[in-house]
């Protein structure tokens, strides 16, 4: 066991549960990454107690998810999730139970949950409950289900893609058998909502290892939203050289998946994952740049600034460079470096200086873009009084 203890605040939750006479544990994710030495970001508590319990001796608490037991508890400006122990039966949707029922044994709450890493409960004064084996497991650095796994899928089916995002993350292998049953029980993954299978992906994606994406689709998890496999050559390793960010990982993916002739296009891959529309239209204008060759000349680069702003242009050469080899964010960086002129906002005149000069209307916007197209060509004279000269009207 690690040196990391629960903070005070979770702490109090245990030993006011305990106080009260209702078994309490850390339970799940937060055990996990103790034993492995991570310090948890979230607390999950798991007890006897039944959610209007709970509710009633911390004041303050919000009944998040009362039907699954689940109770928010609030400690200052921390939280903490208790849920009730409970057991689950009928999955129609392969997603959610269609019954929970509240018990009050920690080991039939443990059987319920997806891998024996997650299947870890521990006390309070540091004894631990590992009814399948999960701390071996995690020493092994290895995915496997509780029980058996096509049943755990077929309950569930997000829990397919959550052991390929747990590998890419944790460094772990998959078991064997595991791995045979996600193959196997592939097809239930249609059933899931495209929200659900979006959030695993990016969580994969922003992984160390986002070329495991490979996985998900040879194991034909996505072929609801792929018009084909992968092919193992598809280079998706160059993912990893990215910066963990959304925007660059999403968009080389992207890049990659037309180039392999798997999707028709972004934009429609991106809207069936119900990504927002923010990212969807920067990826598509970052992936549509990558058809086309770097740009040659620093004018170059300023057309592409001045069409799809910095951020676009920034995660496009990124991808280049990690896609295709080059040094385009570099380029683009010196180009950003020079303060040279690639937008209106840095244009050494303003829309009031043409309208005192009688411009007005389309005609003002029409000089306004001239001024610009000259400045990007002839950045040395972005200022004031040569470009006013320019604009000056031609006498009648």
């Amino acid at each position: 066991m690690s040196q990391i203890r629960p903070p005070k605040y979770v702490r109090q939750v245990l030993v006011t549960l305990l106080g009260r006479g209702y078994p309490a544990y850390l339970v799940g994710g937060c055990v996990r990454d103790m034993l492995l030495g991570v310090r948890p970001h979230d607390w999950d508590v798991c007890t006897g107690a039944l959610p209007e319990e709970v509710l009633a001796l911390f004041p303050g608490s919000r009944p998040t998810g009362m039907q699954h037991g689940t109770v928010t508890v609030v400690i200052g400006s921390r939280q903490v999730e208790v849920t009730t122990f409970r057991t689950e039966g009928g999955y129609a949707d392969h997603r959610r139970p269609d019954m929970v029922s509240f018990v009050g044994d920690l080991a039939a709450d443990l059987a319920r949950r997806d891998f024996t890493m997650n299947a870890i409960a521990l006390s309070a004064e540091g004894v631990i409950a590992d009814p399948y084996g999960g701390v071996a497991d995690i020493q092994r650095r290895l995915i496997r289900c509780v029980g058996v796994p096509a049943e755990r899928f077929e309950e569930d089916a997000l829990r397919m893609l959550r052991a390929l995002r747990f590998s890419a993350k944790l460094g772990f292998d998959i078991d064997l058998i595991t791995l045979d049953a996600i193959r196997e029980k592939a097809p239930l993954a249609a059933y899931l909502a495209a929200e659900r299978v979006r959030d695993e992906l990016e969580k994969l994606l922003l992984s160390p290892a986002p070329e495991t994406f490979f996985s998900a689709s040879d194991l034909g998890l996505l072929d609801t939203y792929l018009r084909s496999r992968l092919p193992a050559s598809a280079g998706l390793e160059a993912l990893g050289k990215l910066p963990r960010r959304r925007a660059e990982r999403w968009t080389a993916l992207c890049a990659v998946l037309e180039r392999s002739g798997c999707i028709a296009s972004t934009e429609a891959f991106l809207t069936a994952l119900r990504l927002d529309k923010r990212t969807i239209r920067a990826c598509a204008e970052a992936v549509k740049m990558l058809r086309t060759p770097p740009p040659g000349t620093a004018l170059d680069w300023k057309k592409l600034l001045r069409r799809y702003g910095v951020d676009t242009v920034s995660c496009a050469a990124r991808c280049a460079d990690a896609l295709r080899g080059g040094d385009s964010y570099r380029e683009l960086h010196a180009v950003l470096k020079s303060g040279e002129c690639f937008s209106l906002r840095h244009l050494a005149v303003t829309g009031d200086d043409l309208a005192a000069l009688g411009f007005k209307g389309r005609e003002l916007g029409d000089m306004l873009n001239f001024l610009l197209d000259y400045v990007m060509e002839y950045p040395a004279n972005n200022r004031r009084e040569p470009l006013l000269l320019l604009a000056s009207r031609d006498e009648e």
